[in-house]
């Protein structure tokens, strides 16, 4: 008689756990060379996820790699999974050092890798070394300033398109109206990308849903069972757990799926448009892909990389504000969404939090009365929109760190002293290859010894000063590591702060905004690829402000 044995994912989660136990184990014992400098770092919390549960749930991540910080100093060793370690480096020296390496000595992890593989491909955000250099590039002149200025118009078309559903809506109202800001700071960053990135307009803001935005929207309700995550973490060790029907997984290959047709949409509809028209001239971002499709070899891009780059830039237009660390196709559609709607959502509740910021934000903005600031006063001309944009970013990072693996073996330098695990005071250490090294972005952005006593304070008056003090010292985009650094630095940021001041001058000269329930309106995170604000209690990643317009 033949038994028929069903096999659980319980039982294969564990059992990949134990292969991958002895695996690690044996690497620890056989491995040779050059050791990375022993390190302090706070207790392990768990064999299998180390403290990755502990540092994704937190509410305040910044505040976590600053206790630790305080407590270990400026480079400490966390516990990943599965009795491995990283390297968290809290000092602006070693920052510098550590971004200027990126791409070459510092890579990403094979698990970030096979991330933005399966939802993006294999365009910037998922390529390294000379591919990088490469793909970089080949779009850089569609993302210049003389390039941005020519989108600005869009950005106000979109910004008046979304005034005028707001302005029915509260024609219709008889009441406080209460506008879900959230969603539509989604609709404007995913048009106003469409439009601007590709010539193709979305239409979200007319009403019509994107395949795309839904799927993202399912990542909050996906499972964080502890065998899915099990089999999340190995999967870019065994990549048959990759094709497990877990829920996530379903959500990553729908994801591609989706944006991979739309990408391929684009592009066709766009070779078809651009039959003889001179390559010569394009400067469209997806114009300037097909060109380099059939460039020289030195900046080339396949077919599949152009594909992997609207993709990414489609998606990022439904997440937040650009940031960069984090895709080109695909990066332009993911950058565009994503980075700059939750960067706007998080302007309008900080500015509820203190009216008289808002206030004084609309009576800088009131000498455009009757006009809109033009590309070149947006960027130097409003002081304080500027100090609001940056304090945004400083505090509401997309990306809230940075993580790589060292390609080959390294020293990095500190600006202050670091104590070893044995009490050794040093100012280098040595990390070696196949080490995690982690820079967290946020603690950098909001640390009280590098921004003062009110780090965590929204301040925008900060920007107007002459002399900002020890966060000088941090390298980065105006002091910022929001952006990124070094070679990975943000190629969208330009286009990423031109739209945000846009968007934010219209909706501040036309309307007051206010929380539910008043500055101290409770606001939670949602859980996303990129964590989205939302109003503690709603369903989703809803956020409804009172809205009224100014006469």
């Amino acid at each position: 008689m033949i038994h028929v044995y069903r096999i659980s994912l319980t039982e294969i989660a564990l059992t990949v756990s134990v292969v991958w136990f002895l695996y690690k184990l044996h690497g620890r014992f056989s491995k040779k060379g050059l050791q990375t400098t022993p390190l302090n770092g706070p207790p392990n919390k768990s064999f299998i996820f180390g403290l990755y549960r502990h540092i994704q749930k937190s509410d305040d991540l910044g505040l976590v790699y600053e206790e630790w910080a305080t407590r270990y100093g400026p480079a400490f060793k966390v516990a990943g999974s599965f009795g491995t370690s990283q390297v968290v480096i809290c000092d602006p020296k070693a920052n510098a050092h550590f971004y200027a390496k990126e791409t070459y000595v510092y890579v990403q992890t094979k698990l970030s890798r096979v991330f933005v593989e399966n939802l993006f491909g294999r365009g910037l955000l998922w390529s390294e070394g000379d591919s990088h250099k490469r793909q970089r590039k080949a779009l850089s002149p569609a993302f210049s300033n003389a390039a941005i200025r020519k989108l600005t118009s869009v950005f106000y078309d979109s910004s008046y398109k979304m005034k005028a559903a707001w302005d029915s809506t509260i024609d219709a109202s008889t009441v406080d109206t209460l506008i879900d800001v959230q969603k539509w700071m989604d609709r404007i960053a995913l048009d106003s990308v469409g439009i601007a990135g590709f010539g193709h307009d979305f239409g979200s803001l007319d009403g019509h849903r994107s395949s795309v935005a839904e799927v993202f929207d399912m990542f909050g309700s996906a499972d964080s069972s502890l065998i899915s995550d099990i089999i999340f973490f190995l999967g870019p060790v065994l990549p048959v757990l990759q094709k497990l029907p877990t829920k996530r997984n379903k959500i990553f290959k729908q994801l591609r799926t989706n944006m991979g047709e739309i990408a391929e949409e684009l592009l066709e509809r766009t070779r078809r448009e651009k039959e003889g028209i001179p390559m010569s001239e394009e400067k469209s971002i997806i114009g300037l892909l097909l060109k380099a499709e059939n460039s020289s070899p030195d900046l080339q891009i396949s077919q599949e990389e152009i594909i992997a780059q609207v993709v990414c830039i489609y998606s990022l237009s439904q997440i937040c504000l650009f940031s960069c660390t984090l895709w080109m196709q695909n990066v332009l559609l993911l950058a565009g969404y994503v980075t700059t709607s939750v960067s706007l959502t998080w302007a309008l509740i900080e500015l509820c939090r203190k009216p008289e910021k808002q206030q004084k934000l609309r009576d800088e903005l009131a000498e455009f009365a009757g006009t809109d600031p033009t590309f070149d006063q947006l960027a130097t001309g409003l002081p304080y929109l500027d100090g609001v944009v940056h304090e945004v970013l400083r505090l509401h990072p997309p990306v809230r760190e940075t993580t790589r693996v060292a390609a080959e073996d390294d020293l990095i330098p500190f600006s202050n002293p670091v104590i070893t695990a044995s009490g050794e005071t040093i100012t280098s250490i040595v990390i070696a290859k196949g080490t995690v090294v982690t820079s967290p972005i946020l603690h950098m952005n909001t640390c009280e010894s590098f921004w003062g006593p009110d780090a965590r304070e929204f301040e925008p008056e900060r920007w107007l000063k002459e002399e900002l003090g020890p966060a000088k010292d941090i390298q980065g985009h105006r002091h910022l590591l929001t952006f990124s650094d070094g070679p990975r630095i943000c190629l969208g940021k330009s286009f990423a702060l031109a739209e945000f001041k846009a968007v934010l001058s219209v909706l501040i000269c036309n309307y007051t905004f206010e929380l539910p329930d008043g500055p101290t309106t409770k606001i939670d995170n949602y859980a996303s690829i990129i964590p989205r604000p939302k109003l503690e209690g709603e369903i989703g990643a809803r956020l409804p402000l009172k809205v009224k317009r100014i006469n």
